[in-house]
Order: C-alpha cells, then structure tokens, then sequence
C-alpha cells in the first residue's frame, strides 16, 4: 500500500495577525474585487464596489457598495472581535443614512444576542430590506497560504423570494435584453446547439453554458461599467484541475489566439478571455453575438482536450 502523506488543517484564531487594524488592513483588504466576490459567493449578492470610509454625516461606514443588476444600495460594516452593541448601532445609523436595502456586518464571533438581534431585523422590516450577520474565519494547511472562509449566521429568510420579485432597473433591463436576443439568435446558428443547450436568460452580468462536467462551466459575461465583454471556464472548486489546464497555458493560448487572464481565487478559478464591447450599442450586439459563439467554440475544444 502506498504511503499517503496528509497535511492538518487548522483555524488560525488570531484575525490581527493577518490584518492589524481593521481600516487600514482588513477593509483595504475585503474592498479589492476578488474578495469581495467571495463575499457576495456567500451572501449570495454580486457586489460592486461604490468607496471605502464613505462619509454618513459625521462617520464613516466601512464599505458602500452596490448590487450589480438591480442597484441595490449595500453597505458593508467590519468587526475584527465578538460583536458589540455599539457596532449593531452603527450599523442601523448606517442603513439608515445611505438608504441601504442590504446591510452585512462581517465579524470575528457573532454573539447570541446579537445574532437574536439580526434575526429580530430581519422579521420586522420590510421585505426589500435585508440584514447579513456573517462571521469572517482563516485557516491554514500545516504552513500553506493561510485562507479565509466567510459564514454567514444569519440571513433574511424570504430574501431570495424577494429579489425575484422586484422590478428590474435600467442595467438590469438591459442585461436581460441583451441575453435574451443572445439566445434567439444562438438557436438559428446549428454550430452553438450542436454544441450546446440554451438556458432560460436572466437579468444578471452572466448566461453559463454547460461543457458536459460538473467541475466547470462556460460563462458569457457582460460588464456595463467598464464596457467589457468575457468567455470563461469557470472551475467551481478544484485546484489541481485548475492547476492541470494551467500546465498547457502556451498551448491553450495558441488555441484561443489570444491573451488568456488566469484567476485563482481562495475556491473557484477562471480562466478567460476578453475585450472591450460598447454594450448599450445594441446595433453592435450581434458582433458580440459572434465573439461569444466563437470563444465559446474554442474553449469547448480546450476542455475536451485538457480538462479530463
């Protein structure tokens, strides 16, 4: 029998050893973009950054933000010890003066009565309006990077439902638009549904398409801010597969003829392409049409290749 060496995983319980101060350290940190993704992977919220220490009269919330599609305002307050009165205060002042309708307060320990406290919020008011409680966890493999988890404790139970039901805003709507025609035109092309199965469109910056495994996924993006348009291999969570198509990166770029932006994050990874694309041009939507058929064509023949 081979010998199996395997490494201990433990919590690392002092969160100051990693950020000191929380302004300086841990917003600065939990602003830039990826994190801030794995956040919203947790809240089940995509988050945009608006600023950091945005000013509510004479304070300072640590992040506001907003929700990318519909708009939604969120604000974002940490604590890097066991909550406390004060900071559920500031919090509530904070929703306030910004007109949030989401508010998520990352903590290291959630106490019970605050955790009683959040549920309490979410219960009495209204359905728009959603309170996140979510506890912020590193851990460590023997001496490996160490890895942060967000938990979150408490959440508004009808939130999903909620969010279904509200009405869609200007990007919003132009997001479902875009996709929709995406879809109608893909379905008379017998190149993309011999290759592959169109899904219902929605009003998010994504349409996934299935590459026939469970471990990844072909995703189509449009982003409105930055009039950007991506295809991707999207790897739920799997380091080594990730690692395995990163061995034939030369060889992959030369399949897809172009620049190829490798992303790995604390669980998914990405592996993409990109380029720019006025996307409220919707004359021009068809040539993005195009674009997308064809990455998505290439990186098909890529994961066929490499990703077993």
């Amino acid at each position: 029998m081979n010998n199996i060496t395997l490494g201990k995983i433990h919590r690392i319980s002092d969160l100051r050893s990693v950020w000191p101060h929380e302004a300086a350290d841990f917003t600065k940190w939990l602003s830039a973009e990826n994190n801030l993704t794995l956040l919203g992977e947790a809240i089940g919220i995509e988050i945009t950054l608006e600023e950091t220490e945005s000013a509510v009269g004479s304070f300072n919330v640590d992040i506001f933000a907003t929700e990318s599609g519909t708009g939604r305002k969120i604000i974002i307050e940490n604590q890097l010890e066991d909550t406390n009165h004060d900071h559920l205060g500031k919090l509530i002042t904070y929703a306030s003066g910004k007109g949030a309708e989401v508010i998520v307060w990352v903590v290291k320990r959630a106490r019970d009565e605050h955790r009683q406290a959040i549920e309490w919020l979410n219960q009495h008011t209204d359905s728009s309006v959603g309170f996140f409680l979510t506890e912020i966890e590193l851990w460590q493999i023997d001496d490996s990077l160490k890895a942060p988890k967000f938990n979150v404790v408490e959440r508004p139970n009808d939130w999903a439902k909620s969010m279904k039901n509200d009405s869609l805003n200007e990007t919003a709507r132009l997001k479902l638009d875009f996709w929709q025609e995406f879809v109608e035109t893909m379905r008379g092309n017998s190149l993309f549904t011999d290759n592959f199965s169109a899904r219902k469109p929605s009003p998010h910056h994504w349409y996934d398409l299935s590459l026939g495994s469970s471990a990844y996924h072909l995703g189509l993006t449009v982003n409105t801010q930055k009039n950007k348009i991506a295809t991707e291999i999207y790897i739920t969570d799997d380091k080594e597969l990730f690692q395995k198509f990163q061995r034939h990166a030369a060889e992959i770029e030369t399949m897809m003829n172009q620049k190829i932006d490798w992303i790995e994050a604390s669980k998914a990874c990405r592996i993409v392409v990109s380029k720019s694309f006025p996307i409220k041009d919707r004359d021009k939507w068809n040539s993005a049409f195009d674009w997308f058929l064809e990455m998505a064509l290439r990186f098909k023949k890529i994961a066929i290749k490499y990703g077993k």
